[in-house]
């Protein structure tokens, strides 16, 4: 029956595609076109949450290292539940109650956040489904909470006109148990299509390609369970996690972009899917960096993901927080460089949000009340910002802090106004933008524009400023903040 049901399921994906505008390959795919309002949003909420939240141990990759003999989770695992054997991750199922799960509470924290998109982890690495499905019994709906997560919070965002989206870190799953085969837990038990831990083959080296590939079976199950999510749910974003990029998969992904572009056509919704490395074929779908970000404007709109903790992406009992301020900082020059910042939370098992993610997240929804005209639907200027302050680039780059001086700022155009954002206003109130400096107008191709009006958002003291040959001079004697301080300035 199940079997059936699977075959009946791929062949309305490939009717799908058939008759759709979008076929799966690059060169129709390359019709893509990035949603307005996506690029508009600027900010997003992540959020990891699942079976692994009842361990509290570690991070999210718990499941994966509690079969890893000799690592502390492994280690953990015995002196708190005991041999594996005898209790296994899926013994955890049933102590995800998530009996104070609100996702009204939740709908509207994010709102109060400034989130202008949230992303619920709909399936990670371990294969709990936080959805209801068609295609496995392991899901939220059926064990656990027996609540659809992704559904109601679905629905409890939608009353406050903000776009559900939603990731899938199944493909992963095709390796994250396998380390239970080599000793005795209850992963040794047979395997079938379907069970929890199916497959649980051996782990290839992180940036392996060409290793093994996963089964035809497997591939058809992480299909059609992608698919599933954006038939229930219709996410305004499909997130996928960095082992797409396998070989094998790229035809499935190619099935799976076709599929979602297509249906989103038919519901008249504009949608994106975000990807990492070069998983997709540039310009067909929106690149994601992990923990990351570029040192450099780009002509092209990207994202980084990143969570509040530098240590987890889920709830831990040891979590290391970010401050508001170094996140707030990174809004900001992500924004300043074409991009989006998706920012993760991670929820106790009881489904409580920390107070340490509620306290961030409404410090950065104060600052966005203030400040959100040079964040929201803005575009980039001349060139992101000025400053001594270099941004490492690329993935995993963001567990040291940035110290910020009063020279780094960074540009946002809005409208009729450039806005200069401080991130580190100087006590002295005494700002120099460099960048909007008196030129001959022979010098290209600096800024010749006539400035009108500078104010500080947030702030009703009128500015001293002066354009010179050294920069724009503003001065405030009454503007204090630990937070950065945005100037508005009106071009004509």
């Amino acid at each position: 029956m199940m079997e059936q049901k699977i075959t009946d399921y791929l062949k309305d994906i490939d009717r799908v595609i058939q008759k759709g505008r979008f076929k799966d390959n690059w060169d129709s795919l390359s019709q893509y076109e990035l949603p307005k309002w996506y690029r508009d949003a600027k900010f997003g909420i992540f959020i990891h949450w699942g079976v692994y939240a009842v361990p509290a141990f570690g991070n999210e990759w718990y499941p994966r290292n509690m079969y890893i003999q000799g690592s502390k989770e492994y280690e953990h695992h015995i002196q708190t539940y005991g041999n594996h054997k005898d209790f296994g991750y899926k013994d955890f199922i049933p102590m995800f109650k998530a009996e104070q799960f609100n996702p009204d509470e939740w709908a509207e924290l994010f709102k109060n956040a400034g989130a202008k998109y949230v992303m619920p982890v709909a399936e990670h690495h371990d294969g709990f489904q936080m959805y209801k499905s068609d295609f496995s019994r392991f899901n939220a709906y059926e064990m656990g909470p027996e609540r659809d997560i992704v559904g109601e919070l679905g629905s409890a965002l939608e009353k406050r006109n903000i776009p559900l989206s939603t990731s899938s870190h199944r493909i992963e799953h095709w390796f994250f148990m396998g380390h239970g085969k080599e000793f005795a837990s209850d992963i040794n038990e047979p395997l079938e299509r379907g069970d929890f831990y199916w497959p649980a083959m051996p782990e290839p080296k992180h940036h392996d390609l060409h290793s093994p590939s996963p089964s035809k079976a497997f591939l058809e199950d992480w299909l059609i369970r992608t698919c599933e999510i954006v038939d229930r749910y219709r996410p305004k974003i499909m997130w996928f996690d960095w082992w797409i990029q396998h070989q094998s998969v790229k035809p499935y992904l190619k099935k799976f972009a076709a599929y979602y572009y297509n249906r989103a056509d038919e519901w008249g919704i504009d949608v994106a899917i975000n990807y990492k490395h070069d998983a997709f074929m540039f310009g067909t779908a929106v690149i994601d960096i992990e923990r990351g970000q570029f040192a450099e404007q780009k002509p092209y709109f990207w994202q980084t993901d990143t969570s509040v903790a530098k240590n987890s992406w889920c709830y831990t009992e040891n979590n290391d927080y970010k401050t508001a301020n170094e996140l707030i900082c990174d809004l900001v020059d992500i924004v300043s460089k074409n991009g989006s910042l998706l920012l993760n939370i991670g929820p106790k098992a009881d489904g409580t949000i920390p107070d340490e993610d509620k306290e961030i997240l409404l410090k950065i929804g104060d600052w966005l009340n203030v400040n959100g005209e040079a964040i929201y639907h803005s575009q980039v200027w001349r060139k992101f910002g000025e400053g001594p302050t270099e941004v490492q680039e690329g993935q995993f780059t963001d567990e040291k802090s940035k110290q910020f001086t009063a020279e780094d700022i960074r540009f946002t155009v809005n409208g009729s106004y450039l806005y200069a954002t401080v991130l580190n206003y100087p006590e002295d109130g005494k700002v120099n933008i460099q960048s909007l400096a008196e030129q001959d107008a022979s010098k290209l191709p600096h800024f010749h524009g006539l400035i009108k009006d500078v104010a500080v958002l947030g702030f009703d003291e009128k500015p001293n400023w002066e354009r010179t040959a050294d920069g724009l001079k503003v001065t405030t004697n009454h503007v204090k903040s630990e937070m950065p301080v945005t100037i508005k300035i009106l071009i004509d």
